[in-house]
């Protein structure tokens, strides 16, 4: 269900400004009360239903957002400037997790008990109550469904705030699973969801400014929360990295889907100084074949617009200062009406301290570093107050690995990068200024329970009134 509100947020088509997509009611902030207290009402009952119930209509959801994938890729296509064959994966993608979740949680989510001389003892994952998730535009999908269907299998309920800038899509799949309500708005309406007692747990996934906010908040009502913030990714290729043709273009797409504005995209490429002509050249080569800018309803298309025109103007401004300081190659061109279009760019012969080293760029550009020594190379990527994801490139496995245990990085990838890499039996998340909590396998199921404790020690069964051993005498 959603909120109702006089006013909307249009949401236009990036990749053809003028085309309004479609518009979400905003949700008043002091309407938020009303809402997280009617979602606390519904816990009460939802929490006490058997699990297999609460999957059930988790498992249709599945179903039903498979059978409507294509309808769904276009309008996220269209709201948010993915190419549509981005957006069928990333939709194909969520049906997945929740299948594959459904059939984590029966064990996941099972009490633990133990009757042994000790006594009796049962460990319960209990749900946290209304769980906020706060998620952002790039997946909107995959990256509410990480939240919601472990959320609700738990025993949760949920109200979901998507972002303004790609609304649409996800609000339809919201509403296809039980036990959610969506809220549309901006910082105002986050503050107040946030800040209302009823809220058990805060998810979100976002930038950092935005994370630094929503944990100062929670922390001052000590609320616990899950962050997936941004990441500076390093991609690192050893002397002895073996790259074929599709190789190489399994890498540009690690940089350049969705336009670089993934978290986890390779964003600092870092080659040995010995081999750096000989990989330009492939990667370049590998680019000029494999991107095509342009509409992303079009199929061909493997990179569309960036989200907004502010977001055009600061990866332009990068790639200027990038132009000043060192050189750049321009990937690929492309042109559609007044979109918000920027050539992709691989960036040479920066220094470390240049702005598109040193920060996210979240668009599409790319900087190539050279190195002399292997621990130089460690030294500079990890020299980033991020963590999210990283990747080593070798012909050596047990080398890569080695190299991978000292790169400070919530995910390293071997010998690939960004979606290639990603396992529902891996877990995800950041270190340093990335955030913390995980998604995905096991223990992105486990961030929405917390053990309740049920004990019966051996002294005190059958009427007994005796200390129990090693216990401390109050």
């Amino acid at each position: 269900m959603s909120s109702a509100g006089a006013a909307r947020i249009d949401r236009e088509n990036p990749a053809h400004p003028s085309e309004i997509v479609g518009s979400v009611p905003v949700t008043a902030p002091d309407a938020v009360g009303t809402l997280v207290r009617r979602s606390e009402q519904r816990f009460r009952v939802w929490s006490r239903l058997p699990l297999s119930e609460r999957l059930q209509p988790i498992i249709a959801a599945a179903e039903r957002i498979t059978t409507e994938r294509d309808t769904l890729a276009a309008l996220l296509a269209r709201e948010s400037g993915k190419p549509v064959s981005d957006c069928r994966g990333e939709i194909g993608f969520a049906a997945t997790y929740l299948r594959w979740m459904c059939e984590r949680a029966p064990e996941i989510y099972a009490d633990i008990d133990i009757d042994d001389a000790q006594g009796r003892l049962r460990l319960t994952p209990s749900p946290f109550g209304v769980i906020a998730a706060i998620t952002p535009w790039n997946a909107p999908i995959i990256l509410s469904v990480l939240k919601l269907g472990p959320a609700l299998a738990a025993g949760n309920t949920v109200v979901l705030k998507p972002s303004p800038l790609a609304p649409l899509a996800v609000s339809a799949v919201a509403a296809m699973l039980p036990e959610t309500t969506v809220v549309h708005g901006g910082p105002d309406l986050v503050r107040a969801l946030v800040n209302h007692p009823a809220i058990g747990k805060v998810a979100f996934t976002g930038g950092d400014t935005a994370g630094r906010s929503i944990a100062a908040a929670a922390g001052a009502a000590l609320k616990p929360v899950v962050l997936e913030l941004g990441g500076n990714d390093p991609a690192v290729f050893l002397n002895d990295f073996v790259l074929e043709p599709d190789d190489y273009e399994r890498l540009v797409l690690a940089s350049f889907a969705t336009s670089g504005q993934v978290c986890m995209a390779a964003k600092r490429l870092y080659v040995p100084e010995h081999r750096s002509t000989e990989f330009i050249d492939a990667y370049v080569a590998a680019a000029q074949r494999i991107l095509r800018v342009g509409d992303p309803l079009d199929d061909q298309v493997t990179m569309g617009p960036v989200i907004t025109s502010a977001a055009a103007d600061r990866v332009r401004g990068l790639i200027a200062e990038a132009d000043q300081l060192g050189s750049i190659v321009t990937l690929a061109k492309s042109r559609v009406g007044d979109g918000y279009f920027v050539d992709p760019v691989l960036a040479l012969d920066l220094p470390d301290d240049a702005a598109l080293v040193r920060t996210e760029q979240f668009g599409p550009a790319v900087p190539l570093l050279t190195y002399r020594t292997e621990a130089e190379a460690l030294a500079r990527a990890n020299d980033s107050d991020l963590g999210l994801g990283a990747s080593v490139w070798s012909a050596d496995e047990s080398r890569a690995f080695a190299f991978a245990a000292q790169l400070e990085a919530g995910f390293t990838f071997v010998n690939t990068h960004n979606r290639t890499g990603m396992s529902l039996r891996a877990p995800f998340g950041g270190t340093k200024r990335s955030g913390y909590g995980r998604e995905y396998t096991d223990e992105g199921l486990r961030e929405y329970v917390q053990t309740t404790v049920t004990h019966l020690p051996a002294a005190f069964r059958d009427g007994g009134s005796g200390l129990p051993a090693g216990a401390y005498p109050r």
